[in-house]
């Protein structure tokens, strides 16, 4: 079965739209004030006391320094540390958290290396702009050789358009931040991940 990740959580009150889909992993962005979606640490705690226990949280960053993953890891307030762009000097001496390691078409040239990386426990296939709500050609995935970590494929999924994404590129996880967005305030939208969850979890197989 295929697993769901809702990224880009902004309030404990997203989390019963999770808790009563029984989604799998919660993403949460962190120091990256660029994003409209980034939190503080203090919130992401807040996020994750709301959440059933079960569900696995990833604290999403870009380009981050050791300290600022170290704080991360050492907050005891996630699971998964995904990484948007370079990753420090050190983290592999240093990090004990599994790193989910992002790539998106301009730095598919560096998956070889990272699947040598036994701190990687996975990749995240994004488009060329991370939250945009864009997809990109699930082709190009067809070409990179699998491994058993994890397969993550986010860029642009909607209800509409995950189930056919998962027939074309079989992932472990399917990530949706955009996709359940409220079109004309901030925040999730709970109908939306409501169908998101049921397009993955029943509707598969009309594709």
């Amino acid at each position: 079965m295929v697993k769901i990740k809702i990224c880009g959580l902004t309030r404990p009150e997203e989390a019963v739209f999770l808790n009563r889909n029984r989604i799998e992993w919660a993403g949460m962005v962190l120091n990256f004030p660029k994003s409209k979606r980034c939190v503080s640490l203090a919130q992401a705690k807040l996020i994750k006391a709301a959440l059933n226990p079960e569900i696995k949280t990833v604290a999403v960053v870009v380009a981050p320094s050791l300290e600022q993953l170290e704080a991360l890891e050492t907050s005891g307030c996630f699971n998964f540390l995904q990484v948007h762009g370079s990753l420090p000097e050190q983290w592999q001496e240093r990090l004990k958290l599994p790193v989910l390691k992002a790539f998106n078409l301009t730095d598919l040239s560096q998956y070889a290396y990272f699947q040598h990386c036994p701190q990687i426990a996975g990749y995240v296939f994004d488009a060329a702009a991370p939250g945009s709500g864009k997809t990109f050609d699930w082709k190009v995935l067809k070409e990179l050789p699998r491994d058993k970590k994890f397969r993550v494929l986010a860029g642009g999924l909607n209800p509409e358009n995950v189930a056919q994404a998962i027939a074309s590129v079989r992932p472990d996880v399917v990530d949706v931040s955009y996709g359940v967005e409220y079109k004309d305030k901030p925040g999730k939208d709970g109908a939306l991940i409501d169908a998101f969850a049921a397009r993955v979890r029943g509707g598969c197989q009309e594709v």
